[in-house]
């Protein structure tokens, strides 16, 4: 009968190697790579799926507003337009007003989003850092500021509006979309300004910064996106805004683009569709050109920068 030697320490050890490498594995396994192959397709299918439900309405538009009056009445209108109509453009222009209805809805959003990113940006730093019995008084009144509907505030601010002089004035308008949005841009920026480590700002004051320099140097430079994502909704609430400035302005000069888009309807009801269309596509421009120059500051990233020495 033979006997084995007992193995040694080092042969256990290269044993012990050999046996995790054989269990190691040595790629994904097959329904890994199975599930792979089907999900990616199906996620650049429903990726495409998504951008031409959000893109239709652009779309229609589009080939609403290239259309005759021939073929917006016809029993069954095709999808895209036999040839391009630019008249239903001109007309709009000319019917509407469009140059100085867009004018006055660009000073309005430009002058509320400037006015509501000046307040809420040290509002929220100060809703975000300092812990008093104030705060929890301000966050419900944001939150309970958004219960309020349009319908419930609008003859009382029309009242206080005309006391002071303020009807059919694009300033008063102004200071309306203000204090309406002022609520929600709060709530976003004090979020963003939550998600700023504190310690970072502790190791500035360690450095010697003022509480000042802190802000503008470290705080403002990482809350660059959420300036930008506040500055956009203010700014598309106050372009696209209907009811407000419908019951505040009157005078026709110092109506704004969605007032405008309003006198396509008769009466009666009857849509000049063509012009309407044309007329929408117009408006949707500066919005689109004001989102394609800030979406870069969208996806950056909160925290760029942060460990930079």
């Amino acid at each position: 009968m033979s006997t084995t030697a007992p193995a040694t320490s080092a042969e256990l050890s290269t044993r012990g190697a050999d046996a995790d490498r054989g269990r190691s594995p040595q790629g994904p396994s097959r329904s890994a790579r199975a599930g792979r192959m089907i999900g990616r397709p199906l996620q650049y299918i429903a990726l495409v799926v998504y951008m031409i439900f959000l893109a239709f309405p652009l779309l229609f538009l589009l080939t609403t507003a290239f259309k005759t009056p021939q073929e917006l009445q016809s029993p069954n209108p095709g999808f895209f337009p036999t040839s391009f109509n630019w008249d239903n453009f001109a007309q709009a222009i000319e019917k509407a007003n469009l140059f100085t209805a867009a004018g006055n809805s660009l000073i309005v959003a430009v002058s509320t989003t400037i006015l509501v990113t000046v307040i809420s940006l040290p509002a929220a730093y100060a809703l975000a850092r300092f812990r008093t019995k104030l705060r929890g008084l301000a966050t419900g009144w944001i939150l309970l500021s958004q219960v309020f509907p349009f319908i419930l505030i609008i003859i009382p601010l029309f009242l206080v509006l005309k006391n002071i002089g303020l009807i059919n004035n694009l300033f008063g308008l102004i200071l309306v979309y203000t204090v309406w949005s002022l609520p929600f841009a709060l709530w976003m920026l004090q979020g963003y300004v939550a998600g700023i480590p504190v310690e970072l700002e502790e190791a500035g004051a360690m450095d010697g910064a003022s509480r000042f320099r802190t802000l503008i140097s470290i705080v403002l430079p990482l809350l660059a996106p959420g300036l930008v994502a506040t500055s956009l909704f203010t700014f598309i609430s106050a372009w696209n805004e209907f009811f407000f400035a419908l019951v505040l302005i009157q005078d026709p000069n110092l109506q704004t683009l969605p007032l405008a888009l309003a006198r396509f309807v008769g009466a009666e009801g009857q849509v000049q569709l063509g012009q309407l269309a044309a007329a929408s596509l117009l408006a949707t421009i500066p919005s689109l050109v004001f989102f394609m120059l800030i979406q870069k500051r969208l996806t950056s990233g909160l925290l760029a920068g942060a460990v930079k020495g």
